[in-house]
């Protein structure tokens, strides 16, 4: 898969001032990371949200500075946006170097269908989002496919150690910790429990009340009659 690139200059407008770029169009980014001092850089918002979208944090991209020869090789590292609107305020790339393994958490995407979930009372349960892998900067996979046909049965499910990514990229998750698996559907169950423990509780509830209440009364027709 290609590099993205984005083009950008440095920028001179610092602080609080960085708004009025922000209404021209422009976005304030950092570019900091190997080899590099940290860089106040400037680029095109639209082009911006577009490298954004399609890079993600594992996706190179290779950020091309005005007036200089060799284009930077980096990950998004943090995006910052508007709490309100969701507006793109801020974006930290971080410069690899090529010839350096690094380490990633790369997201998990399901596809394919169960045969499992034709029956009404299966369901498919994910419980790793992400597995963390090392590898070139350039092999670092965009995302993991998980493809969930070979799960027939209620009970089966694919671990860590099912997934093959090829020889350049090492996988440093558990092996053992399980991504997807099938279970049955236990809500109704357990509602129905639920139920039956509340209302064998109401019943010892009003037991204890009336043995409560039947000592009371005992004890007083026994002061009665000492009297």
């Amino acid at each position: 898969m290609a590099d993205l690139t984005l083009k950008a200059e440095k920028r001179e407008v610092l602080g609080k001032k960085t708004r009025f770029l922000r209404r021209q169009g422009i976005t304030p980014p950092h570019l900091f990371g190997h080899g590099i001092e940290s860089l106040a850089l400037q680029c095109n918002t639209a082009e911006l949200k577009r490298i954004v979208r399609q890079g993600g944090t594992t996706r190179l991209i290779d950020i091309n500075i005005e007036s200089e020869k060799h284009p930077h090789s980096a990950f998004i590292r943090e995006i910052q946006r508007d709490g309100v609107s969701g507006r793109l305020l801020h974006v930290d790339f971080y410069q690899i170097n090529k010839a350096e393994k690094i380490t990633a958490d790369i997201p998990i995407i399901l596809v394919g269908e169960a045969p499992a979930l034709i029956a009404k009372d299966n369901m498919i349960e994910q419980l790793l989002n992400r597995i963390r892998v090392a590898c070139l900067p350039d092999k670092l996979p965009p995302q993991i496919e998980i493809d969930l046909s070979p799960l027939a049965e209620t009970g089966q499910s694919i671990h860590v150690k099912d997934i093959t990514l090829g020889k350049d990229i090492n996988i440093t998750t558990d092996p053992e910790q399980i991504i997807v698996k099938i279970s049955r559907i236990k809500v109704a169950v357990e509602e129905e429990v639920e139920v039956a423990e509340e209302a064998e509780a109401e019943v010892m509830e009003v037991e204890a009340e009336a043995v409560t209440e039947a000592k009371t009364e005992a004890g007083e027709e026994s002061k009665e009659q000492a009297q």
